[in-house]
């Protein structure tokens, strides 16, 4: 089967940023009137995703607390992330730019967590112990659609108080009930956190579908769960999508947890790939081709599983030691597992397209995107552009690869 060409274009989204981020930040610490004294120690969450402005928006809010005379530090805030290990968390941190020199204040990394009063939960509570022993927390996340289940709060700021704050260990307690725990027991684990800890506040962060700054807002530890179901509808009426629901091939250059915490978004690859949970009605894409992981990831290719095919390249990235701590810790074995690997990009394509049953090559709908969070501009093949219709052509139909079987630059 020949490959045929494909067409570069433009989706357009809704596309309201912030512009003046420090300004923001300081007026929504002001307007929260947060109890902070001279000479307080506060800590302040950072997490794993790769995270729009997040080095600026940490160092905005790194200077807000020193105005007032406060001694703000950064705990990495991750579950079992960065291999479950102090210094694998550090070093995800400065892969983002979160480092003392960049945000004014250190980096303190510890695996080493006590455990909070549980009340009537069924499972333990813990909390980064540099964090309960500071003098008042700042919880700091984005707020988005969970790529393993949908409900009031998804991923954001009651995620990061229980998981993040919690380490490893808070990680495994959580996951062993699998999607349960991180659906419907994970929110009164924050609330239990909430009201025994010292959090200040939490700062919730929206993006828009063109992975800029939408939203940040300082919300009242009593308001998180409220105020956060708030920003999760506007994270949903700003999610970038796929240009169809139907697709023959969908070509992914690179996925990794700077992502996604599944490696690539699952609403946009209409993949779950949960045991025992119901997959998305929509998109479906046959075939999946991913080929390459991101440096950011450090090794972590938690979420392979999702494809069919990989690349050698890909492959050769690979820590097998993070990506299967991170795939036991969240119990989702089926998104560890190893797709057919592929020498080069032509020759997973090839094997993508003598897989997708009776359809002429011609006739197929592909995609290319450069990964699930960046989908403004993409390529795709004629049938895409005739069924789908607001696509701006900004380039002319070309070849997917040069004379190596590399895909040519995005």
């Amino acid at each position: 089967m020949n490959i045929p060409e494909l067409v570069k274009v433009r989706q357009t989204f809704a596309a309201d940023r912030l512009e003046d981020i420090e300004k923001t930040v300081g007026l929504e610490i002001e307007r929260v009137a947060a109890p902070i004294r001279p000479g307080d120690r506060i800590a302040i969450t950072a997490g794993s995703r790769g995270i729009a402005n997040l080095a600026r928006i940490v160092r905005a809010v790194v200077e807000e607390l020193k105005s007032r005379g406060a001694e703000p530090f950064i705990v990495p805030a991750m579950g079992s992330h960065g291999g479950a290990t102090a210094q694998g968390q550090a070093d995800l941190l400065a892969g983002y730019g979160i480092t003392e020199a960049a945000v004014g204040a250190p980096v303190r990394s510890s695996m080493e967590v006590v455990e909070l009063p549980r009340g009537e939960l069924e499972h333990p509570v813990y909390q980064d112990r540099l964090a309960h022993e500071a003098d008042g927390i700042v919880v700091l996340n984005r707020v988005k659609v969970h790529t393993d289940f949908h409900g009031d709060t998804e991923s954001g700021l009651l995620k990061m108080c229980v998981i993040g704050l919690g380490k490893h260990r808070q990680a495994l307690a959580m996951h062993r009930y699998g999607v349960h725990g991180i659906r419907d027991l994970l929110p009164p684990a924050a609330e239990q956190i909430i009201g025994h800890s010292k959090i200040l506040f939490g700062l919730g962060i929206v993006e828009n579908a063109y992975d800029e700054t939408a939203v940040i807002r300082a919300i009242r530890p009593e308001e998180m769960r409220r105020e956060e179901m708030k920003l999760l509808e506007i994270c949903r009426r700003n999610m970038p999508r796929l240009p169809c629901d139907a697709l023959d091939l969908l070509i992914v250059d690179q996925m990794g947890k700077d992502i996604s915490g599944s490696g690539m978004d699952t609403n946009i690859i209409g993949r779950m790939s949960i045991r025992g949970e119901m997959e998305p009605e929509r998109p479906r894409v046959r075939t999946l081709v991913v080929t390459d992981l991101t440096d950011a990831s450090h090794g972590n290719a938690a979420g392979m599983g999702l494809a069919d095919f990989i690349t050698r390249r890909l492959q050769d990235k690979i820590d097998f030691q993070a990506t299967y701590e991170n795939i036991l810790t969240s119990t989702f074995n089926e998104r560890g597992k190893m797709p057919i690997v592929a020498d080069t990009d032509r020759q997973a394509v090839q094997y993508a397209m003598r897989t997708w049953g009776p359809v002429a090559s011609e006739d197929a709908a592909i995609a290319r995107i450069r990964d699930t969070l960046h989908l403004g501009e993409l390529y795709v093949s004629k049938p895409v552009l005739e069924r789908c219709g607001q696509l701006e052509i900004i380039g002319p139909a070309t070849g997917l690869f040069d004379e190596t079987g590399s895909l040519k630059p995005f």
